[in-house]
């Protein structure tokens, strides 16, 4: 076999397989709804795990200190990303977590148009984000294991895409509610439907 046939075959190879992987991916979709909660935002749905191992985005995700606030207030992470956490206020803060998961780190204080960065290395960890000289603020990073998540706006609308074929387990996460995860079934092509209730906790 000549060399422009073995380019030829390989290009044909990739072809097909994106082909095929874009053919047997669809999309999850559905609605959160919360009792005893202001509203249905700041939810994670996410898939619990899948095979394959995720390689977390080189650029950093944010997570900004303004007007008195973390924002945003829930950040949802692939596992292995590093968050840059800003200071936009005119004031000092900190950002520390009393989470083992996160290792329960402080880095420090530090003033308006600054930053300093964390690795979320833990999957399944649910970090509360704080700052000491301001105890009411609070922010939250959840690390995931893949890629397939969604965080809900007011609306509890949620919509997961590209999603491989197969039985998975959705979970759905909120820093006050909770709710049972549900097994849901992806086909080839097109989209299934699923909804969460969720009761604020006890």
């Amino acid at each position: 076999m000549n060399k422009i046939k073995v380019i030829f075959m390989a290009l044909l190879a990739a072809s097909l397989l994106c082909f095929f992987n874009e053919a047997t991916a669809g999309t999850i979709k559905g609605k959160v709804t919360a009792k005893g909660i202001r509203n249905a935002s700041n939810v994670v749905v996410y898939i619990d795990t899948m095979a394959g191992e995720f390689k977390p985005p080189e650029k950093h995700f944010a997570m900004d200190q303004k007007n008195m606030a973390f924002i945003p207030s829930v950040l949802p992470v692939l596992a292995g990303a590093t968050v840059d956490f800003l200071n936009s206020d005119d004031v000092l803060h900190n950002v520390l977590t009393t989470n083992e998961c996160a290792e329960k780190f402080n880095l420090g204080t530090w003033g308006k148009g600054e930053s300093r960065s964390y690795t979320f290395k833990n999957t399944g960890c649910r970090a509360v984000m704080l700052c000491n000289v301001h105890p009411e603020m609070e922010g939250w990073v959840v690390t995931l294991q893949n890629p397939y998540f969604f965080k809900t706006g007011k609306d509890g609308a949620f919509i997961i895409e590209n999603v491989p074929t197969g039985k998975y387990t959705l979970n759905v996460w909120h820093s006050k509610a909770e709710g049972p995860s549900q097994e849901v079934s992806v086909p080839q092509e097109g989209e299934v439907t699923v909804d969460f209730r969720m009761m604020r906790k006890r």
